[in-house]
């Protein structure tokens, strides 16, 4: 039984003219035997759940800088939530929803230890952005410098997933939008969690047109989109709810991204990446033979490494090079 061609078949009858079906895929920069199961995004998809990249994001920093409670977002719980929300929409707008996920789930591999705070460190030295390193992880440093070798589709969505950004694709296109989403309403979430805003902080304009739980906030959003979108070679949202979402974003820059409470530590963690970039610059023998020996200038190599930390890794790091050790010798 060809399973394969049986998934074919099934996309043929199934998703819309608009979708990237994988047999129209561009394909891979080496090409590489075919599975006999999967279809090539489902096998992207896979490449980047068992990757050392994607384990890292669970001790990685969404908003609140290495959170104690346990329920707070980390990196992981973000993409896992935007995942969800992209497959979503890509399933009742019969897309593909293998390349969405794999999209998603890729989309924030090359975050830098402290979310945004340690991109705004790197970006004082050298031109670095997330959405690029995510680029960089799959193709140049996973797997030990080989890369992953995803397909064009997939990779050009982990690139263009910002708001900058025009994916190629439609499923990458209902990535950059689900990714606003899900970072909006669980960030309300933890914010109020960590008491850094109350519910009754959060205008009434927004209630009035979202919703005022995470659940109907998303739903609405969702909905809106498929309402939009449905039948047309376009990922959009209506005039009202596009205004209305960047509006609730301001809201949440002004009282939550850049609150000083949400924020108290974030430039101890900024200085303490600047350090490590200057120190391994000027130390790169101390850095993994992937980073010493790469044909790249010093500073690209020590933004990969430093791109490859999790926060505690980053502390360890640290402290090593700057907290001197005990004595130890009997």
């Amino acid at each position: 039984m060809d399973l394969k061609a049986v998934t074919y078949e099934i996309q043929d009858k199934f998703l819309l003219p608009f979708a990237c079906k994988d047999k129209d895929s561009r394909g891979r920069a080496v090409p590489a035997e075919p599975c006999p199961m999967r279809t090539e995004f489902q096998r992207d998809r896979d490449k980047i759940i068992h990757s050392k990249a994607f384990r890292r994001l669970k001790h990685k920093t969404q908003v609140f800088l290495s959170p104690e409670g346990d329920h707070y977002r980390t990196r992981l719980t973000h993409t896992l939530e935007v995942s969800q929300i992209a497959r979503t929409i890509s399933r009742c707008l019969r897309l593909n929803e293998d390349l969405t996920e794999a999209i998603a789930l890729g989309h924030d591999l090359g975050h830098t230890p402290y979310g945004h705070a340690g991109e705004r460190a790197l970006n004082k030295f050298t031109d670095f952005s997330h959405n690029v390193q995510s680029l960089r992880m799959v193709d140049r440093i996973e797997n030990d410098g080989a890369g992953m070798n995803l397909t064009y589709e997939v990779r050009d969505g982990i690139l263009n997933h910002t708001l900058e950004g025009r994916a190629c694709t439609l499923e990458g296109r209902v990535v950059a939008i689900a990714d606003r989403i899900a970072y909006i309403n669980h960030d309300i979430d933890d914010a109020v969690r960590a008491g850094v805003i109350a519910r009754s902080d959060i205008p009434a304009e927004f209630g009035k047109m979202f919703g005022n739980t995470h659940s109907e906030r998303i739903s609405s959003l969702v909905y809106d989109i498929i309402n939009e979108s449905y039948g047309k070679n376009t990922v959009a949202q209506s005039r009202e709810f596009e205004e209305g979402l960047a509006e609730l974003r301001r809201f949440m820059f002004a009282s939550v991204y850049t609150s000083p409470l949400a924020k108290s530590e974030e430039n101890k963690a900024i200085k303490m990446i600047e350090y490590l970039y200057l120190y391994y610059c000027d130390h790169e023998k101390e850095m993994p033979e992937q980073f010493v020996y790469a044909d790249e200038p010093i500073e690209r190599r020590v933004c990969d490494f430093i791109s490859t930390m999790s926060d505690r890794f980053a502390v360890r790091a640290f402290e090593k090079i700057t907290v001197p050790e005990n004595w130890s010798k009997l």
